[in-house]
């Protein structure tokens, strides 16, 4: 019988559902968390692959012949993951229905835990050295001079000193006139010394209440969830901002979490105004060496506040004491590929966890978050108006059924008129369309096919700044065809509705001489230029900025005074579930983007169905009255936030294959009381990434175990080859 001390169950940092037995080497020992090297596979010896993973407990299958034990490999680089942390992780794959291996896997992302630390040589000048027999060159006696007064330097620090080749510091090195010391290259992490020397705004009395509150909450030491509620430009950012000066004060780290982090630009000014230094990053857009440097810091505990997008919730903090969510309603806190997991939700089950508080903030808060606060399970803090001398925009909606218009014209004369005005007063205007590109559809006029994608059942997306169509859904791109790919016809393809770039035709026809920039992930793909133009529309050196979703939150333009919102129908339509709140809340965002400093205000809505009560309750500026309206009806329905959904995906190259395992699957579930399987039904984008996909839909009460059921139900059939099986709990989207 082996004894305990000689086994480890371990999880691999893989999409494996289980933790496997692994022999621990005599003489070594492993504590539950640790880090280790594993072989995994069936291969075995040398041609073993290898793989980290995380020791889940000590133990493992004592009925396991000793020839069919692979043994693991200690890392002692870093610390164990808590059993908290663990506890989370083990959590939220359940919940989910997920692999475990895939949540421990985003707790320690595999290649920033392996790389090693890069590191550079410097050069110092060699104390011993007295002078050289021979006569000094010019570009010697530069080096000598430069290291005698700046210590030591790497090559390229030389030569932009000195602008001498590599060869004269090579000479130096090999004459013993330099010495070399290989060092690391990663930057000390700075860090706030003294929380105290943080000063906070001065609050207005709501204000003041709501940030007491929070920074009492986080003092506690206790779990909590609070929203923060506060209409646009009524300074939520700031207020949030004394709950996370409590942390530090308390050597607590603090982590908030972004929907976008390309738009946190003014974000990051702002934190730098008040604290001194700037959050430490964590999102996909960081090089290598800065996602190491950066987990490295919160690991050890150097990093005190961590600015991060939905990934940032999983990874080993030393000692968490605050998770912020800002637009807690985004719905980019939802990941849809991969592991289907709510950011948001899984944060509140942290902070339960490891017994902390947790603050949502919105403007628009999502109605599981309202509902929630209205019952009393969050604490409802409240924030009315809008900071200093700022009043909220006046709306008008503008029919687009009355306009007498061109079918190549998508700006109403109102709106023209309007951007005009707000011009010659030399204030700033935003245009809003959620569509990337030129136009969302290429017709023939001949045969009237469309261009589709041949990966995805989903049109080809004109874009005129590269001459390209572009799929939108799996990233495909082709050149813009010379005649029709179905009749053959020549020019006859044209652009049928508006994306931004079309937009920016338009109003540079109508105001040549203004200064127009389009802002979308196409035209700005880095971080650094986007915060470019967002500076020149800080610095009124843009007049008009058109956009999509990317400017209609988080910014802050005291000059911007007319918002336009190109078509305000976009996205209603289609039956899905929150259809109509993710319209009002993206719309309401937008809006929120005008009258945030001195001067008044004024959004304009172009709509073709003004008698949607999306549009009637933003003309309004009754956020409540719809939030309480769309309650009502899903309450009736037996939908979230009253009941519980979950999605099950069939998907297969195969559309035969897919369409017969989701039959054969629905036939199979077991009969419970009160839940309802619907479907199979095709998938609105049917084919992506040339895959097939039917959708079904499990509804049932809040009270059952959605989780077991579903559970139970899959493990009594087996999908055929080919055919993958996803399971998504509390769908936010239906596509």
């Amino acid at each position: 019988m082996e004894t305990p001390n000689t086994l480890a169950s371990v999880v691999p940092l893989r999409p494996v559902a289980k933790a496997y037995s692994y022999a621990v080497a005599p003489g070594q020992t492993v504590v539950p968390g640790q880090v280790v090297r594993i072989p995994f596979g069936k291969k075995k010896g040398a041609d073993a692959e290898p793989t980290l993973g995380v020791v889940w407990g000590l133990g493992g299958d004592e009925t396991l012949a000793s020839d069919k034990l692979k043994t693991l490999t200690p890392l002692s680089d870093w610390p164990p993951l808590s059993e908290k942390l663990r506890q989370f992780l083990e959590w939220s794959a359940q919940y989910t229905l997920a692999p475990i291996g895939s949540f421990v896997r985003m707790a320690l992302p595999i290649a920033d835990v392996t790389r090693p630390t890069p590191k550079q040589t410097k050069y110092s000048l060699n104390s011993e050295w007295i002078g050289l027999d021979k006569k000094l060159t010019a570009a010697r006696q530069k080096v000598i001079d430069l290291l005698q007064t700046g210590g030591a330097l790497t090559r390229q620090e030389i030569i932009a000193a000195t602008k001498v080749s590599d060869s004269v510091i090579k000479s130096l090195a090999d004459d013993g006139v330099l010495d070399t010391a290989i060092v690391s290259q990663e930057q000390e992490m700075p860090v706030l010394a003294d929380p105290n020397a943080v000063i906070l705004p001065t609050y207005n009395d709501a204000q003041q209440i709501a940030a007491d509150e929070l920074a009492g909450y986080v003092s506690a030491e206790s779990f909590s969830v609070s929203l923060l509620d506060g209409v646009t430009g009524s300074g939520k950012t700031e207020v949030y901002f004394a709950a996370i000066k409590q942390a530090l004060l308390q050597k607590k780290q603090a982590l908030i979490l972004v929907p976008e982090i390309a738009l946190t630009t003014q974000f990051l000014q702002r934190f730098t105004l008040r604290f001194g230094i700037a959050p430490v990053a964590w999102h996909s857009h960081l090089t290598p060496a800065q996602r190491r440097r950066n987990l490295k810091a919160i690991v050890n505990g150097t990093a005190q506040v961590i600015l991060g997008a939905r990934s940032a919730l999983f990874l080993p903090y030393t000692d968490l004491g605050l998770i912020v969510i800002d637009e807690e309603h985004d719905s980019s806190y939802k990941q849809e590929e991969g592991v289907f997991y709510n950011a948001r939700d899984l944060a509140i089950k942290r902070a339960h966890i490891e017994n902390f508080p947790v603050i949502l903030v919105s403007a628009t808060p999502s109605l599981e978050t309202y509902h929630n606060a209205e019952t009393g399970r969050y604490k409802w803090l409240k924030l009315p108006v809008r900071y200093a001398a700022a009043q909220m925009p006046d709306v008008t909606v503008i029919d687009m059924r009355k306009e007498k218009m061109r079918a190549t014209q998508f700006l109403s004369p109102q709106l023209v008129a309007d951007v005009k005005q707000t011009l010659e007063k030399s204030e700033q205007v935003m245009l809003y369309l959620n569509r990337r590109g030129y136009a969302p559809l290429t017709l023939c006029r001949t045969c009237g096919h469309r261009i589709e994608c041949p990966r995805c059942s989903a049109w080809m997306v004109q874009h005129r700044l590269n001459a390209a169509l572009m799929c939108h859904h799996c990233g495909w791109n082709m050149a813009a065809p010379k005649k029709c790919p179905h009749c053959s016809a020549e020019d006859s393809l044209v652009p049928c509705g508006p994306g931004v770039e079309r937009i920016e035709d338009e109003i540079k026809a109508a105001f040549p001489d203004k200064r127009i920039a389009v802002l979308s992930s196409d035209t700005h793909k880095t971080m650094s230029a986007l915060s470019d133009v967002l500076d020149k529309v800080q610095n009124k050196e843009i007049d008009i900025v058109i956009g999509t979703q990317i400017i209609a939150k988080g910014h802050h333009f005291p000059m911007l005074t007319l918002v336009g919102i190109i078509d305000a129908d976009l996205g209603l339509g289609g039956g899905d579930l929150r259809a109509g709140e993710r319209t009002f809340q993206v719309l309401h965002q937008v809006s929120g983007r005008a009258g945030r400093g001195e001067r008044p205000g004024h959004v304009l809505l172009q709509s073709f169905m003004p008698e949607h009560r999306v549009i009637q309750t933003l003309a309004a500026g009754d956020r409540d009255a719809f939030l309480n309206i769309e309650a009502q009806e899903r309450i009736q329905a037996g939908m979230p936030p009253a009941g519980r959904l979950a999605g099950i995906i069939i998907s297969s190259k195969r559309q035969q294959d897919a369409q017969r395992f989701a039959e054969d699957l629905v036939k199979s579930a077991p009969t419970v009381k009160d839940i309802r399987i619907l479907g199979p039904a095709q998938a609105p984008i049917f084919k992506l990434r040339l895959q097939y996909r039917y959708r079904l839909l499990v509804k049932t009460g809040k009270e059952l175990n959605i989780q077991k059921y579903i559970t139970d139900w899959l493990a009594s059939v087996r999908a055929p080859g080919g055919v993958r099986v996803q399971v998504d709990i509390d769908p936010y989207s239906f596509m």
